[in-house]
């Protein structure tokens, strides 16, 4: 699926397109990656979580952990309100901060991005583009007796005046529990000699890969989200920032909900079977256990635990000209693992799995799926995964579609219509704008 309306976009926005001179055609960077799958060698096997070494559960903290501490653990998390439970399931919690990290350099009067192919276990397509630097904590101090990862001494060892970015943003808060990434992109004066894992890239040409299924990974897209844009922030409304926080903490003041960490044995509807900790009801996905062997990484062989998916997930954004202002139509999110209980998110995120009974929870999601299967004013639509290190076969439509605001007129509380500049603005703000936003955000180019 590459479906991407560039001619409706330039029509209603007015895209601004800039020429380039990049070092390497989008042809020879897709060829790259082919030849890279072609020569990789990548071998995940499902076993049971006894036979997961040094991973298993810990039966006084509750949770499945690796023996020295290190990378995650994963509990159960309940959220109820009343003394009634709204739902439970297992979540991972991974303390550290890990680095997504993007080295830039002006190449040929271009900005070029050095991008790296990375495999993941639990990537759809073994090789997706990720950042420069993509590590936990865990992996550049070496807890897994491993190699340093490339590129590392320039983030640890970065000044302030070489920084466009430096950003702290959540991770998935339905699957993540408090989990943060510290996003930077970091300018270079002179060009770094490309390895066989990292080529330089225009922003263009990320952006346009992007629109292949699985190309681009989750923490690529994050990163590049948060790239400023003078061009239009210039000329954001502060009242707007104001109605976000307004929207924002309203939440946070009347949410009477009640989030608490269990132990994975206390998840009532959650059991292991057939070497899997799966739910006993339809679930958007569940525990497997895996041998994994992929060569030419810091470490090649290992074993771990990932959440595997059960269904693709969508993710929607409607998009309209306001009198000549692009806005979208964002929503607030609140996820049990969220830091701070909410975040904005996009118009539709829907992880869970219907029946053939499924009602649409309001107008502005049926109005959306409507839109969708009459593929009427779609502007994006694409397959994306995510983030495979945590995740099997985790993957996501991507959908933009142009719609008229007076299309719209029953609209809850928890939905507003928001400017691109102000959108840009809070991406600037940590913890404010949830990844599945950011990630559609990414995917334009303005």
């Amino acid at each position: 699926m590459r479906n991407v309306r560039k001619n409706l976009l330039n029509n209603i926005f007015k895209f601004d397109y800039v020429d380039e001179s990049p070092i390497h055609t989008e042809k020879e960077l897709i060829n790259w990656i082919k030849d890279i799958n072609r020569n990789k060698h990548v071998k995940l096997d499902y076993i049971s979580l006894e036979d997961c070494e040094p991973w298993y559960y810990d039966e006084g903290l509750g949770c499945i952990k690796n023996r020295d501490n290190s990378f995650f653990r994963i509990y159960g998390i309940r959220e109820s309100c009343k003394n009634r439970t709204v739902f439970e399931q297992p979540i991972i919690m991974q303390d550290e901060i890990g680095f997504l990290g993007i080295i830039a350099c002006k190449i040929n009067n271009t900005w070029h991005y050095l991008m790296q192919a990375k495999i993941e276990p639990g990537n759809i397509n073994h090789v997706q583009i990720a950042p420069t630097l993509q590590a936990t904590k865990s992996n550049f101090t070496k807890k897994h007796g491993g190699k340093t990862p490339l590129y590392l001494n320039y983030f640890l060892n970065m000044n302030s005046k070489d920084i466009i970015v430096d950003q702290i943003q959540s991770e998935h808060s339905s699957k993540f529990y408090k989990k943060r990434n510290r996003n930077v992109i970091l300018a270079v004066d002179e060009v770094i000699p490309e390895s066989d894992t990292h080529k330089w890239m225009t922003l263009k040409q990320i952006k346009s890969l992007m629109s292949y299924n699985n190309i681009v990974n989750m923490d690529t897209r994050t990163v590049i989200s948060c790239l400023p844009d003078e061009k239009h922030i210039n000329n954001f409304d502060y009242k707007e920032i104001i109605k976000i926080y307004n929207l924002i903490n309203n939440y946070k003041m009347f949410n009477e909900n009640k989030v608490e960490l269990i132990k994975l044995k206390d998840l009532k509807l959650w059991e292991m079977k057939n070497n899997e900790f799966r739910c006993k009801n339809h679930y958007p996905f569940k525990v497997i256990f895996c041998d994994i062997e992929i060569n030419n990484r810091e470490v090649s062989k290992w074993r771990q635990p990932l959440f595997a998916a059960c269904k693709q997930s969508m993710y929607g954004l409607f998009c309209c000209n306001d009198n000549g202002i692009m806005k979208f139509l964002v929503s607030l999110m609140a996820e049990p693992g969220c830091i701070d209980g909410v975040e904005i998110g996009p118009t539709i995120q829907d992880e869970m799995i219907h029946n053939e009974n499924y009602t649409y929870i309001d107008e502005v999601e049926k109005i959306f799926h409507d839109k969708l299967k009459n593929n009427e004013n779609v502007i994006y639509d694409c397959i994306l995964s995510e983030e495979g290190g945590r995740f099997y076969h985790y993957s996501n439509r991507n959908v933009i579609i142009f719609i008229n605001k007076e299309d719209i007129t029953d609209v809850d509380t928890k939905y507003t219509w928001v400017d691109y500049a102000t959108l840009k603005i809070l991406i600037q703000i940590n913890n404010c704008l949830n990844i599945q936003l950011r990630n559609l955000l990414s995917l334009l180019t303005i």
